[in-house]
């Protein structure tokens, strides 16, 4: 039987889809394009994962991270208490370079909301770091690829010199934004970074 080239790279992408979801459940960082800068992420309900990523970044633990998702279903579980008229402003905002700030589930790990009631979750921009929700079949954590204080990122060569070897540095170009993502509390309406 011959396989026709079509077939053998659905094989080929089913497998490394697997392979990178068994990474994230095993604790493994990738390193990722998103759309202004390189982004380290992790497996957000994954403690050890999580903490990993603090200490590589050495980053204040109290900060709490960013979630991010292919779609608005990845992101709600993280959340409690979400009206329809909110969830309908996050459905008419998405996909775009905007991080809201919800209530947190009670099941979020300590680690990854800093200790706080809330949690920042975002559909990207990015149809690459989208791709890579879907491939891995979760949200993933997205904190920009840097020391805490340093220049975030920007490129793949770059993200594959500072972190080979710790983590999974997944090729890609970033967007065209400038700026980290705009983040705004969703009940309030208050815009918390511009």
């Amino acid at each position: 039987m011959v396989l026709s080239i079509a077939r053998i790279l659905a094989i080929v992408r089913s497998r490394v889809n697997t392979k990178l979801r068994r990474f994230l459940k095993c604790g493994g960082i990738i390193a990722y394009a998103t759309e202004s800068c390189f982004g380290l992420g992790c497996d957000p309900s994954h403690q050890q994962a999580l903490k990993k990523l603090i200490k590589l970044k050495q980053r204040d633990a109290s900060k709490g991270m960013i979630v991010i998702g292919a779609h608005i279903k990845q992101l709600l579980p993280l959340s409690d208490n979400l009206n329809p008229k909110q969830v309908a402003k996050l459905k008419a905002t998405w996909p775009a370079a905007h991080t809201f700030i919800v209530n947190a589930n009670s099941k979020c790990e300590h680690s990854l909301t800093g200790g706080k009631p809330t949690i920042a979750i975002r559909v990207p921009a990015h149809t690459g770091a989208r791709d890579l929700c879907q491939k891995a079949g979760m949200a993933l954590v997205s904190t920009s690829a840097n020391i805490s204080g340093q220049k975030s990122i920007k490129a793949y060569l770059a993200a594959y010199r500072k972190f080979a070897g710790r983590v999974w540095v997944m090729q890609g170009k970033i967007g065209h934004y400038t700026k980290p993502s705009t983040i705004q509390d969703l009940e309030s309406g208050r815009i918390l970074r511009k």
